[in-house]
């Protein structure tokens, strides 16, 4: 008997069952909801299926959860408010998760909940990234009479993906409460320019201080990239599908070598002048694969840069001394971010690339209160546990303990190099001079004399501490052309082995 499709006047109890399938299924998608479509269009927005289709390897998206309804029966709301699956992402399985704005505003309902738990499980077991949108305005008030917002698992089981897969949250337009809980639990955040975060929207601001702001007062997104809480800002949400997809591939093993930069230009980036600062993202450019670069929240601690990028193919973790920042001093913010990266990469079984041009740990009355000495303790502590392998290059100033807790010879690290440009030290040699010679100075009547005194002895430590006495004295592993570095790192990366197969995690990663 042929099935019967449903006709304006053909009521629903007519239709066959696998009838009553198609047309369950296909309710759910764009197509059937023409106007709410048309609304994204309006401003610049890609519905929460496109965003998905846009990360994904083309045809592979297998969607969990299409039918799934809203708890209360009075409710319509399509897949209840949330989009999710698996796929393919450059060839390799990913889980992805995208709350749907045009369907109660993204809210976290019960069953939304029940569908996002059993992704996050399936993520787990089967050791698959996952990749989320997270547009939305937290939980939803309508679903309070038939769920026990006690027993809700999903921020749970969230925060248990931490170090077991690699997680990556994409924020654009209004994010708050649960759906901003979720997105401070990603390794990884991106945001675009409209992104609104907060941990309440407007009516709970209200609540609380008898205000009531516009959401775009509680926290746009240039708060958070300013504050550290976002990693990386784009323009739109093609721009946030396209990096998350650079970024997930770092964490999917080698590819054919990429396009190699001019290497040479690595002899002019360091100036001579040990007082002249420069960029180190030059220094990156020209040692990594072109365009395999990922920076991480570039406008916060800013005197290390750190990145996601690959070396002839393979991925590595990047952490640079910054010395337009404090002269690369490090300072706390900067502490919070190089520790946090560390965990992450160590989490994830990548190797990383430490470049050194840091005067030592920032110092005076200011920082302290800062509580630097806890916070550049997370360094040594993040690094000194890391079991994944890590290459030093020294390119200028290794002073202190700035030196001593990024890579330095007591970390053991699997390659430490040095350029011709390196200086060594326990601390700025002009200083270690006024200490070391203190009295001789003191004798010293005339002003003028006793600073051309420290001068010459500030010298003389200059010519024990360059890069070929420190050579010398095998302090380094060897002092190169910086051209060759790329060439000796890529070698000693595919020199080491290869982290053993794990079943569970190493190690959570730390929020913040």
């Amino acid at each position: 008997m042929a099935s019967q499709r449903k006709t304006p006047e053909t009521p629903d109890a007519a239709r066959s069952p696998l009838e009553s399938v198609r047309v369950a299924r296909e309710a759910a998608l764009d197509a059937a909801r023409p106007e709410a479509v048309a609304k994204r269009r309006a401003q610049g927005r890609l519905t929460a299926r496109e965003g998905i289709d846009a990360f994904l390897d083309p045809g592979s998206f297998v969607e969990i959860g299409r039918v799934a309804k809203p708890a209360r029966e009075d409710m319509a709301g399509a897949a209840d408010g949330v989009v999710m699956g698996h796929g393919l992402a450059h060839g390799r399985p990913v889980a992805v998760m995208a709350y749907d704005y045009t369907v109660h505003a993204g809210t976290q309902g019960y069953v939304n909940h029940l569908k996002t738990d059993r992704l996050y499980a399936l993520a787990a077991a089967n050791r698959w990234p996952v990749v989320s949108w997270l547009e939305g305005g937290g939980a939803r008030p309508h679903d309070f009479a038939v769920s026990m917002r006690g027993d809700t698992h999903t921020f749970v089981n969230a925060a248990r993906l931490s170090g077991l897969v690699p997680t990556i949250g994409i924020v654009s337009g209004r994010c708050f409460a649960g759906n901003a809980n979720l997105a401070g639990l990603c390794d990884i955040l991106i945001a675009t320019e409209q992104a609104v975060m907060g941990m309440a929207g407007p009516a709970l601001v209200q609540q609380a201080l008898g205000f009531t702001p516009k959401p775009e007062e509680i926290g746009p997104a240039q708060v958070h990239v300013e504050a550290g809480a976002v990693d990386a800002l784009v323009k739109d949400d093609a721009a946030a599908a396209a990096l998350a997809r650079k970024a997930i591939g770092h964490f999917m093993g080698a590819t054919p070598p990429g396009r190699a930069p001019d290497t040479a230009k690595l002899r002019e980036i360091v100036p001579a002048d040990p007082m002249q600062g420069y960029n180190v993202r030059r220094v990156l450019d020209h040692l990594c694969d072109v365009e395999s670069i990922v920076e991480l929240r570039p406008r916060f601690g800013g005197a290390a840069v750190t990145a996601l990028a690959r070396i002839e193919g393979m991925p590595v973790g990047v952490v640079a001394s910054q010395p337009t920042y404090l002269g690369g001093a490090i300072d706390s913010p900067t502490s919070d971010k190089i520790a946090r990266f560390v965990q992450m990469c160590d989490a994830h079984d990548l190797p990383m690339i430490l470049l050194v041009d840091t005067p030592g740990l920032m110092v005076g009355p200011a920082v302290e209160k800062t509580a630097l000495v806890r916070h550049s303790a997370r360094i040594l502590v993040a690094l000194a546990n890391a079991s994944v392998p890590f290459l030093t290059v020294v390119m200028r100033k290794a002073y202190g303990l700035g030196y001593y807790v990024l890579g330095s010879k007591a970390l053991s690290p699997a390659l430490l190099l040095a350029w011709p440009t390196a200086e060594f030290g326990g601390m700025g040699l002009e200083g270690a001079a006024a200490i070391i010679w203190k009295k001789d100075f003191a004798a010293i009547a005339d002003e003028a004399e006793r600073r051309r005194a420290l001068e010459d002895k500030t010298d003389h430590l200059m010519r024990m501490n360059t890069a070929l006495e420190v050579g010398g004295r095998f302090e380094y592993d060897d002092v190169i052309d910086p051209a060759a570095t790329r060439d000796m790192l890529a070698k000693t990366l595919r020199a080491l082995p290869k982290p053993p197969p794990r079943a569970g995690r190493k190690r959570a990663i730390d929020s913040w």
